[in-house]
């Protein structure tokens, strides 16, 4: 018989265990509803996952090939509805490059305006959700409260909260209200004292960062071959922003900086988001010094716009003009354009086919979301069970974008 106190050596320590098949998904919360993973588990350690997407079946594209151009916008609102801003913002600029117009400096402002404040919108939800997955609810109530008063500002100024189908092609649906500019100050402001507060509660957690440093680490080789752009890119220490590298808008003239990091793992995406907020409101700030506060946001061309109601009402070509837009939708010209910003999770590109007609040939979005999510299974491939939660948030996976 052998003594008790004997030692063994590791490999009879390890208990015999066979390869699991897990199932994680599209119904478990961790995946939004939309993300389906087959995981092939030995204990705790994924061996091998499946990341499966398309559990919405909205089939957008077509849906935008079936109507005039104009009413694409509701569409682009839900596809990624944290930020739907910055995708109105990114429709109407495709579509005005292939009519080759620029709408007014005012309207630029504006513009950029709104689509910072969706920008920030998009990261307190991302950040706020990734504290709360953890463990850490006080934050995630922090700023989610910082992210409502964002909503009604944003709804002050274009009727809707969320899908706010603002955009036009050639300007916006209707100029700033009067208080644009303070409550714009005054929600930034705040927002900056919540990241502060939450640098504070978090970033001195220990277990916090246990869950974070290290975990879901990517390099920049790898980051680039997927196609990833935006906070996931920027993580790894490549400072591409489609704002600097090609600049629309008036970005090219804002003074702003572009946050990275070093290890590319889930504390660094968390952290840039933060500090990209930091540099929205930045950027807001210079908006609202340098925007009029009278003016256009229009471009002044009948054949774009639509006529004040006053002229529909009362004279006949107002009620023409009326008419042919709405019903036969604007005359985009024969061809093609690639046009790209940077949206809330990277670079957001619409690729657009006219052939002449008021209905989009074709509509296809280039989505951020899709091919980082694509990185999804080399990032959790050899790692714990329990490190899939805050890798998959801090990718901030938006369903509406990979289900086209």
């Amino acid at each position: 018989m052998e003594p008790l106190d004997q030692e063994l050596d590791e490999a009879e320590l390890e208990m015999p265990t066979e390869p699991m098949l897990l199932n994680v998904g599209p119904a478990h919360p961790a995946m939004h509803g939309t993300v389906r993973c087959v995981m092939e588990l030995s204990g705790e350690i994924i061996e091998h996952v499946d990341v499966q997407v398309g559990y919405l079946h909205r089939g957008f594209e077509k849906m935008c090939e079936r109507g005039t151009w104009t009413q694409v916008f509701p569409y682009v609102d839900r596809c990624n509805y944290v930020s739907p801003m910055l995708n109105n913002v990114a429709f109407a600029l495709a579509c005005e490059k292939m009519l080759g117009v620029t709408v007014p400096e005012r309207c630029q402002w504006y513009r950029i305006i709104l689509g910072e404040l969706a920008r920030m919108s998009d990261h307190l939800t991302c950040d706020g959700a990734m504290a709360m997955e953890l463990g850490a609810f006080t934050p995630f109530l922090w700023m989610i409260k910082a992210r409502e008063m964002i909503w009604d500002l944003l709804e002050e100024e274009t009727g809707a909260r969320l899908t706010h189908s603002f955009g036009r092609v050639g300007g916006m649906a209707s100029p700033p209200t009067d208080n644009l500019k303070d409550n714009a100050r005054a929600v930034t402001q705040h927002i900056l004292s919540v990241v502060d507060e939450v640098e504070k509660l978090l970033l001195g957690n220990r277990i916090f960062l246990d869950r974070l440093e290290g975990i879901g680490v990517i390099s920049q080789a790898d980051a680039i071959s997927l196609g990833w752009t935006g906070p996931c890119l920027r993580a790894t220490g490549v400072a591409y922003d489609v704002r600097k590298a090609s600049p629309y808008l008036k970005y090219g003239e804002l003074d702003f900086e572009v946050p990275v990091g070093t290890t590319g793992d889930c504390f660094d995406r968390f952290m840039v988001r933060l500090a990209e907020m930091r540099q929205s409101a930045r950027i807001i700030e210079q908006a609202c010094q340098r925007m009029a506060d009278k003016g256009p946001v229009n471009i002044d061309d009948p054949r774009i716009i639509l006529p004040p109601k006053e002229e529909v009402y009362n004279t006949i070509e107002g009620t023409i003009q009326h008419f042919k837009i709405v019903m036969e939708g604007l005359k985009l010209p024969a061809g093609e354009v690639y046009a790209y910003t940077e949206g809330g999770n990277g670079e957001l590109g619409f690729y657009l086919v006219s052939d002449g007609s008021g209905t989009p040939y074709r509509v296809r979005i280039r989505p951020p979301c899709f091919l980082i999510t694509a990185g999804l299974e080399r990032i959790i491939t050899g790692a714990m069970m329990a490190d899939v939660v805050p890798s998959f948030g801090s990718l901030n996976m938006i369903g509406g974008e990979c289900d086209r």
